[in-house]
């Protein structure tokens, strides 16, 4: 496959390596330009490219994966004469106090935060990758039917799109769980309790089905408070989001 991604940090890196060695040509872009992702093609085997020549080169698949605070910055032509049927990830996750500042629509629950990313990209996305580390992305993949394998959650409001990216994710060596549309995809973002649990599938399917499918207001209180000591957390540790 041809795989755009956009977005060079620790995600993108680790699906990139991933992907070329699974013999897909991957192309990658940050917001500085691809004289500066050297060291990462040396890295991950992906070819440095501009934001718009990912975009247009990643013919079977675009994985945006940048800081949700700049998801707004992107060339608003992005997705020009990309076809409908490409899919497009959204890894993205909400970090008020450490990087991204508070978004009203995110902290009063109206919209999911790739229900946000999907109205700012204005394109179908496909919520993947947002709750499992990098280093686990790059290096827990493991083959199918293996004991224990880690499954993650895959929302989206295209199934069609949701059906291809699942298969991606099944070749990285996950099961993929779907995780239903776009407006319960809250179930995998920050605070939860699968994030970055690497649960295994029938676990996680479980965990899922007990959350139900609309957030409460309880339940947006409470994962919101969850993920805001986390950050405190990672905060006191010194750890710094770019």
């Amino acid at each position: 496959m041809n795989i755009g991604i956009i977005g060079a940090g620790h995600i993108g890196s680790a699906l990139g390596v991933r992907l070329t060695s699974l013999g897909h040509q991957v192309y990658i872009a940050n917001s500085r330009g691809p004289e500066t992702l050297k060291d990462v093609a040396q890295k991950t085997g992906a070819t440095p490219v501009t934001a718009e020549e990912a975009a247009q080169r990643g013919t079977d698949l675009i994985v945006v994966t940048i800081p949700l605070k700049n998801i707004p910055d992107l060339p608003k032509d992005l997705f020009a004469g990309v076809p409908a049927e490409v899919p497009v990830i959204d890894t993205s996750n909400y970090y008020p106090h450490l990087r991204d500042g508070k978004m009203p629509e995110l902290e009063t629950g109206d919209l999911t935060e790739s229900q946000w990313v999907q109205q700012h990209l204005g394109r179908p996305v496909v919520k993947v990758f947002n709750n499992i580390y990098a280093d686990h992305l790059e290096n827990k993949g493991q083959p199918a039917g293996t004991p224990g394998r880690i499954a993650l959650p895959v929302a989206s409001d295209d199934a069609a799109a949701k059906q291809k990216v699942m298969a991606v994710v099944d070749e990285l060596g996950f099961d993929a769980v779907d995780d239903g549309t776009l407006a319960q995809s809250w179930r995998q973002q920050p605070g939860t309790p699968s994030y970055g649990a690497d649960m295994p599938a029938d676990k996680l399917r479980e965990h899922l089905a007990s959350l139900g499918t609309e957030r409460s207001e309880e339940q947006h209180k409470e994962y919101l408070a969850n993920h805001a000591k986390a950050e405190k957390a990672m905060e006191d540790q010194g750890i710094k989001l770019k």
